[in-house]
């Protein structure tokens, strides 16, 4: 009986033979032959993605150059520690592989200092607020007592250094108004590890007031002065931040996850760029980046020292193949074809945020400078979760989302969360955008709240048009009909071979 490999071979043989295939095929040959179904979900999964417009601003697709750096021996490594300076002993070609990515994260956003062993957005500001503490905090504290061992202090030195630490302040956008859950939400970790205070945006406009925020860290005064966002829609004055921070004496840390791609590709320059300004920097390698789930941290040499003591301060052991593919996404972020998606990613978000305002949605700050978009439901009479479930039954993901001062909260939400990232990447462009805007449209409008048991109107539940559903995945079948997804790899062969 001949292998999938084979057969895939033995069908090209009038013609070249699609290396990307050929390496998918022999990857999924060797998975099926221990777990068939593992393979077949593998397979599955990339009918599914292809058969759904992509809109959350937290995904992407990374290159298959990408993928295949991640499927190697290297996962099987022990590398605690950073490069040359291992607790295991056989990491000479690890060391090369985060010194590559390290020094292609540097090259590729000016930076002092890449630290590439993140495992996540969360894990790399958890680093970024030890490093801090451990370099603005306990290292000061330690030279004072003439001692740099921590083992060596004595219980009440270390009690009260204890209590220094966990005493320190920590400013940052709320949850509420686009800030992240690690931003210092009473719900996360790092609420507990500070005493965390936010600020918010204009009630009216939906900014930013960087004149209100100045006042607020000028009488809270904190350790870490915290920019970045997950749901802001528009660009940020690093510069006017990094003001604010040298005034009320805080290190300025700013977490760039969902914009680092436009930052990479020359989208995001100047006052813009945080990585200028800010004394750390910390970014998820995926999302705008287009690279695989990871993190990575970026910091002016005087941190240098404290963020590589992340592993195994923080850190469990680091992923050496996630490391080969963040250096193999960082150099195709080092291209002009990168540069030319980082700006068609932001001339898409304008234009699909123009054309949802035109036909009547409103938009949290009226538009958008970046990637993302926040829409407000409740004009349709549906919650976010509501909009978020009959968007996907048409075949269109995306993520429900609070709006400034939302009286829905966390989970119902008033509004979506709309991006532009995915859909870039697999081609689209202006006229694409109109459309996606018509589909959005069409769905809200033919969606009614479902009813309670009591008869009254449900938050979660819906009562979607069947004539709109059929119409929208109609719609988007034949959008993505054109911009296929990976279209080196035959997917009706791959579901022959490893689906059945």
């Amino acid at each position: 009986m001949s292998t999938p490999l084979e057969n895939y071979l033995a069908s090209t043989k009038n013609q070249q033979p699609n290396a990307a295939m050929i390496a998918y095929v022999a990857n999924l040959q060797q998975v099926a032959a221990t777990g068939p179904e593992i393979a077949a979900s593998i397979v599955k999964e990339l009918e599914t993605q292809r058969a759904h417009l992509k809109l959350i601003a937290s995904e992407n697709y990374c290159s298959l150059n990408t993928q295949a750096a991640m499927g190697n021996l290297l996962t099987d490594k022990y590398a605690e520690g950073y490069p040359q300076h291992r607790y295991y002993g056989g990491c000479e070609n690890v060391d090369d592989v985060e010194t590559v990515a390290a020094e292609e994260a540097k090259a590729l956003f000016g930076a002092e200092h890449a630290y590439v062993q993140p495992h996540s957005g969360a894990d790399a500001n958890l680093v970024a607020y030890w490093a801090i503490l451990n370099a603005k905090v306990e290292m000061p504290e330690c030279e004072k007592l003439g001692e740099t061992n921590l083992s060596h202090l004595t219980d009440s030195q270390w009690a009260e250094l204890r209590s220094k630490l966990g005493n320190q302040r920590l400013l940052g956008l709320d949850y509420y108004s686009g800030g992240h859950l690690t931003h210092g939400y009473r719900q996360n970790l790092s609420a507990r590890m500070f005493e965390s205070h936010s600020y918010t945006v204009d009630k009216e406009t939906g900014l930013l007031d960087y004149d209100a925020l100045e006042k607020q860290a000028m009488e809270i005064k904190p350790l870490i002065l915290l920019a970045g966002y997950s749901a802001y829609p528009r660009a940020i004055n690093f510069k006017r931040f990094r003001e604010i921070a040298d005034r009320c004496g805080a290190v300025l840390m700013v977490d760039m996850a969902h914009f680092a791609g436009l930052v990479a590709g020359k989208v995001f320059t100047g006052e813009y760029n945080p990585v200028e300004w800010a004394d750390v920097v910390t970014t998820t390698t995926h999302k705008t980046l287009r690279g695989p789930r990871g993190a990575l941290i970026l910091c002016k040499e005087a941190f240098a020292d404290s963020v590589n003591k992340g592993c195994p301060l923080a850190l469990g052991g680091p992923l050496p193949h996630v490391m080969a593919a963040k250096a193999i996404a960082f150099k195709e972020a080092r291209t002009q074809a990168y540069q030319d998606y980082a700006h068609r990613v932001q001339e898409n978000a304008r234009a699909l945020a123009e054309e949802c305002m035109r036909l009547g949605m409103r938009l949290q700050t009226n538009g958008t400078d970046n990637h993302l978009m926040l829409i407000d439901v409740t004009n349709f009479g549906l919650t976010g979760r509501q909009a978020e479930n009959a968007m996907f039954e048409c075949g269109v993901t995306l993520n429900r989302n609070t709006l400034p001062f939302d009286p829905q909260g966390p989970w119902w939400t008033s509004g979506i969360r709309v991006g532009t990232p995915a859909v870039t990447t697999l081609g689209m462009g202006k006229d694409e955008m109109k459309e996606i805007a018509a589909i959005i449209n069409l769905v809200l409008t033919g969606t009614k709240p479902g009813l309670t048991k009591e008869g009254k109107p449900a938050k979660g539940k819906i009562d979607l048009d069947p004539a709109v559903q059929a119409e929208a995945r109609k719609r988007v079948e034949a959008l993505l009909s054109k911009f296929v997804l990976y279209p080196e790899l035959d997917l009706d062969f791959l579901k022959k071979e490893f689906v059945g």
